[in-house]
């Protein structure tokens, strides 16, 4: 980066990035947490419920206490999905993705330069594929009137969080690129 005000602001704006897509990355993760609990208390409820009604308990457990969470598992299949997708910009942009070191462990730093530049644009290119099939994929849902079974949640209110996600990686890509077309 330059000493220039120009080059300032950029850096400025990359950092304020960085700094969003981590708390993205932290809300997904919390988001999985959320999805744990409601697994644990599902099977804490389903073996109350049956400790309840084979009357191990002796039926002194209300209903409400005594009973697995309705609809967990589909909250946890739109959970899941939507914080995976929350790690992704984060990946992109600490290059934590998978890499294949065995390629580059005796390439020289030059070499390392240009493959991580293909990897951004390789990226970048796949994310704006993903994020735009995605869209009409979403489109598709809506248009249907799609729900889960049992909570009759719209599965296109999943797509929502799913599609920033991946605008976040396309721009995290942006800036990978950047970064290696500097480098390269």
């Amino acid at each position: 980066m330059t000493d220039s005000p120009a080059g300032s602001r950029t850096a400025e704006r990359h950092r304020a990035f960085r700094r969003f897509v981590t708390i993205w990355a932290l809300l997904g993760g919390a988001l999985l947490c959320a999805v744990v609990l409601v697994n644990t208390g599902s099977i804490i409820g389903a073996a109350l419920f049956t400790a309840n009604e084979t009357g191990w308990l002796g039926g002194a457990l209300p209903h409400w206490m005594a009973s697995p969470i309705l609809g967990d598992f589909e909250l946890t299949e739109m959970g899941v999905c939507i914080a995976v997708f929350s790690f992704l910009p984060y990946c992109q942009l600490t290059r934590s993705n998978v890499t294949a070191d065995i390629f580059t462990a005796h390439a020289s730093p030059q070499w390392v330069a240009r493959f991580s530049l293909l990897a951004s644009l390789v990226a970048l290119a796949f994310m704006a594929i993903l994020a735009w099939r995605m869209y009409f994929g979403m489109l598709d849902q809506r248009e249907y009137g799609y729900t889960t079974a049992i909570l009759l949640l719209k599965h296109w209110y999943a797509y929502l969080p799913i599609l920033a996600s991946l605008a976040l990686t396309v721009l995290a890509a942006l800036v990978t690129l950047a970064e290696d077309a500097e480098r390269a």
